[in-house]
């Protein structure tokens, strides 16, 4: 027990309760998001007769109440409601949306759902990094973002293997709905009881000002010229990676695609490797800076979208090829993640990290908008142009490793102005 102690000592971060607590909190939430996150649309198009279309409407409609929600998450985060406050109300909101699609048995009801689902989230993320921020230090933030994004993934996998045996075991979808909602009444609570924000040290600037002081930002920029293409690599992982597996891929000299079974064991292996490699390899490359570690996710992306491209025209071990194409990606994403959040935070002033932060977060709406478009078309085109697409998107990193060394340009500039008499 004691030798156990000490490497779990040495394996997690030494950060404040404050964080351990967010932490934990949206691992619960995740957990409820994991009930319905895959099997909602089966529900409602299988169980309720709403069209495939009607289902991809209500869920699109989602990222539109989303935009709006990053942009007021921001503003309220660096306002007077501040950051606690703030994820107060946008647990309550997603927990609200919850229970709507409870009892939902319309088309109108499912939109309204997704509506105040996307509002929640839309002002959950931007005042809860800013939180964070403002509970850790420059030497632990990239640490603290990294748990984070480990307890969401960790939430989500759990949720969906539970969801999966409830639904097996009952036949009934309503109560994942349910399951849902209270899991992030208990998050509000949670923030509510245990969570005290910081006192700032600094002026709150007018809501325009700031906005016009972020978006003048010459490094934030660029630098969210370069996220969307972050996140629009994330999105195709789960909205065209699929797709490509079980239609292009060569299993035999006479068919061709991944089964359901191979597939869902290749993304639990991705889930498995992110949760075990992110706090590691977050730990690993803390000394970097953030830039050079965007620079190394490059490399990992483009290696990895290789990799993809060589599974579809490989003629033997297709699972293998596969396999190492997602474990490569998989760093891509765990070397990604923390050290995109914390150079925001290093860019911000700390009274206007609520909205740099919320442009971070809406480059993750630009990518959604963006990448399940674009990978539909090619997955609706010949097996030829459908594998050359990973090679076009494996050399779209050569343009993302150029914005990033225009962007260390900006910010040696910046430091060297800072610096001057």
């Amino acid at each position: 027990m004691a030798v156990a102690r000490k490497f779990l000592q040495r394996l997690l971060p030494r950060l404040s309760a404050a964080v351990w607590l967010l932490a934990a909190g949206r691992l619960l939430s995740q957990t409820g998001s994991g009930f319905t996150a895959f099997l909602a649309p089966i529900f409602f198009v299988n169980q309720l007769g709403l069209s495939a279309t009607q289902v991809g409407l209500g869920l699109g409609s989602a990222a539109v109440s989303g935009v709006v929600g990053r942009a007021l998450g921001g503003e309220l985060a660096d306002g007077r409601a501040g950051r606690r406050w703030t994820l107060i109300g946008a647990a309550i909101i997603s927990a609200a949306a919850s229970f709507v699609l409870t009892v939902a048995t319309s088309f109108s009801l499912f939109v309204l759902a997704n509506l105040l689902m996307g509002l929640g989230i839309g002002l959950y993320w931007p005042a809860n990094e800013a939180l964070v921020a403002d509970l850790t230090t420059p030497t632990d933030r990239n640490e603290a973002f990294a748990l984070t994004r480990l307890c969401d993934n960790l939430g989500l996998g759990l949720g969906v293997v539970m969801a999966g045996a409830l639904v097996s075991a009952t036949g009934t979808y309503r109560p994942l709905f349910i399951v849902d909602g209270v899991s992030f009444l208990i998050l509000a609570a949670m923030i509510y009881r245990w969570i005290q924000e910081p006192p700032r040290s600094v002026p709150m600037i007018e809501a325009r000002q700031g906005w016009r002081m972020a978006l003048g930002d010459r490094c934030l920029q660029t630098y969210a010229l370069v996220n969307i293409l972050f996140t629009a690599y994330i999105v195709l992982l789960t909205s065209t990676l699929p797709l490509y597996f079980s239609q292009f891929v060569a299993v035999s000299e006479t068919s061709k695609g991944f089964g359901p079974t191979t597939i869902s064991r290749l993304f639990a292996w991705h889930l498995c490797l992110t949760v075990l490699c992110q706090l590691p390899v977050t730990r690993l490359l803390n000394r970097f800076g953030q830039v050079r570690t965007l620079m190394l996710s490059t490399l990992l992306w483009a290696l990895g979208f290789l990799g993809i491209w060589f599974t579809g025209i490989a003629q033997e071990l297709p699972v293998l090829w596969a396999s190492l194409a997602l474990a490569i990606l998989t760093l891509a994403v765990v070397t990604y993640l923390p050290s995109a959040s914390a150079l925001v935070v290093q860019l911000a002033p700390a009274s206007l990290r609520g909205v740099y932060l919320s442009i971070n977060s809406q480059c993750w709406a630009v990518g959604t908008l963006i990448a399940p478009p674009l990978g539909g078309w090619a997955m609706d085109q010949s097996i030829a142009i459908a594998q050359r697409f990973w090679l076009a998107i494996a050399s779209s990193l050569l343009i993302a490793m150029a914005i990033l060394q225009r962007l260390s340009h900006l910010m040696k500039q910046r430091s060297f102005s800072a610096d001057s008499p």
